[in-house]
C-alpha cells in the first residue's frame, strides 16, 4: 500500500489557522475541477486509456455482496478474501482520511481472436493479460509516476495519496464502475463502450477533494453471450460468479488436484481464460480498444516444451511473468491436464516423464493425461 506526501507540506500537515483558531478556506471548488482536468490530461500522458473519480463510501452495498459470496463459499480456497473485509466492504475504512478515489484503466486489447488458439492443442492457451510482463509492476510504476505529478502540482499543500494494484483490499471493479469507467457485466467484468473489455484497473486514493463523476450504467440488455460462452459453467445467474468452477480461478488460484469432471472443460487452458470476455459484442464497438493493441511475448508456447520444464527453467523462462506467481508445479499440473485434452497420442511421451514427479498433484495429473490419451 504505497503511500506519498506532497512535498509542500507534512504527512497530515494542514494550513495555518487564523487568529479565531479556524483553519482558512482551501481553494475554491472550480480550482479543483481544473486539476481534475489536468490530472485526466496527465493520465493519458503516462499512457492510461481512462480516468474516472468517485468517493470511498460510493459502494456501499459491496459489504453485503461479499457477504453473501462469502457465504455460499464461491470464493473457494482463496481465504484472503473473507479477510480484512470491513476494508474490501467498505472502501472508505481503508483509509478514512482519503475523499476521493482516482480509477484509472490501461488497455491490453489482443491483436487477433485470443479464442483462436482452443483449437490448436497441442500448444498452449495464456490469458491475453498474462502474454506479457506482470502488470502489477507496469501499472503500480504508472500510478506512481502520476501520483507524485499530482501530489507536486496539488492547489494547497499537505495532501497524501496512496496507490493500489490488485494486491491490497481493494475492489477496484465496483469503484471503477462508481467512477464511471464503465459498469460490471453479467460476467462480473468491467466493461465500457469505449474501451470494451480489455484493461486493468488501478487507483489512486487521495486526501484530495475532487469532483466526482456520474456512475456507469450497465448496457448488457438482453445479451447472454458471455454467460453461454464460459466452458465451466461458471456463473449460476447473471452478475453471478462461482470461482469455483472458474478456469482462470482452477488454473491460477486453486491448490491441488483439479476436480476430475472439470479437467476435461479446461482444453489446452494453462493459465486463465479468456472465453467470456472476447464473446462480448461491446469489444467490436469499442473505438479506444480498437486503436491500441496489445502483443504478448508469451503467446501459444508447445504444450511438449512445457512439460520438459524443471524448476529452474521454469523460472527463468517466466521471468517477470505474471504467470512465475503459481510456481513450476502447479504450472505443471495445468500442462498435463491440456495434454491430456490434447487428443494427441504423441503427447503422452511429454507426460510419461512426469509419472513419477515429486510432487504428488504433478504425477497424478500426469496418471490423468496418459490414461486419457489411451496410454
Amino acid at each position: 500500500m504505497p503511500s506519498l506526501t506532497s512535498d509542500k507540506g507534512a504527512a497530515g500537515a494542514s494550513r495555518p489557522a487564523t487568529a479565531g483558531g479556524a483553519s482558512p478556506p482551501g481553494p475554491p471548488e472550480g480550482i479543483w475541477a481544473k486539476k481534475k482536468a489536468e490530472l485526466d490530461a496527465q493520465a493519458k500522458a503516462v499512457g492510461f486509456a481512462a480516468m474516472g473519480i468517485t468517493q470511498p463510501d460510493a459502494v456501499p452495498q459491496q459489504a453485503e455482496r461479499l457477504a453473501e459470496f462469502l457465504r455460499a463459499g464461491r470464493h473457494g480456497q482463496m481465504g484472503w478474501m473473507a479477510q480484512r473485509t470491513h476494508w474490501r466492504g467498505d472502501p472508505a475504512a481503508l483509509w478514512p482520511e482519503a475523499r476521493s478515489v482516482v480509477m484509472l484503466a490501461e488497455l491490453y486489447t489482443p491483436e487477433g481472436d485470443p479464442l483462436e488458439v482452443l483449437q490448436r492443442r497441442g500448444q498452449a492457451a495464456v490469458s491475453v493479460y498474462a502474454q506479457g510482463r506482470d502488470y502489477h509492476d507496469l501499472v503500480k510504476k504508472r500510478l506512481k509516476r502520476l501520483g507524485r505529478w499530482l501530489l507536486e502540482t496539488a492547489p494547497e499543500p499537505g495532501h497524501q495519496i496512496k496507490v493500489f494494484v490488485d494486491t491490497a483490499p481493494v475492489m477496484e471493479k465496483p469503484l471503477a464502475e462508481a467512477a464511471g469507467l464503465g459498469w460490471q457485466g453479467k460476467h462480473t467484468n468491467l466493461l465500457s463502450r469505449e474501451l470494451g473489455s480489455w484493461f486493468f484497473l488501478g487507483a489512486i486514493f487521495t486526501t484530495m477533494p475532487l469532483p466526482q463523476d456520474t456512475p456507469g450504467a450497465g448496457h448488457c440488455g438482453s445479451c447472454r453471450a458471455c454467460l453461454d460462452a464460459c466452458p465451466t459453467g461458471a456463473f449460476p445467474a447473471p452478475y453471478q460468479l462461482d470461482a469455483r468452477r472458474c478456469i482462470s480461478y482452477l488454473t491460477i488460484e486453486h491448490k491441488g488436484p483439479v476436480d476430475p469432471d472439470l479437467r476435461p472443460l479446461m482444453g489446452n487452458r494453462i493459465y486463465g481464460c479468456d472465453d467470456c470476455l472476447a464473446v462480448c459484442p461491446w469489444n467490436k464497438f469499442a473505438q479506444a480498444g480498437s486503436e491500441m493493441r496489445y502483443r504478448g511475448i508469451i503467446e501459444a508456447p508447445p504444450l511438449a516444451e512445457l512439460a520438459a520444464l524443471d524448476d529452474p527453467a521454469f523460472r527463468a523462462r517466466f521471468s517477470g511473468s505474471p504467470i512465475k506467481r503459481i510456481g513450476r508445479d502447479r504450472f505443471m499440473r495445468n500442462v498435463l491436464y491440456a495434454i491430456g485434452n490434447s487428443g494427441d497420442v504423441s503427447l503422452a511421451a511429454a507426460a510419461r516423464p512426469l509419472l513419477g514427479d515429486a510432487d504428488p498433484v504433478v504425477s497424478d495429473a500426469a496418471r490423468w493425461a496418459v490414461a486419457r490419451l489411451g496410454g
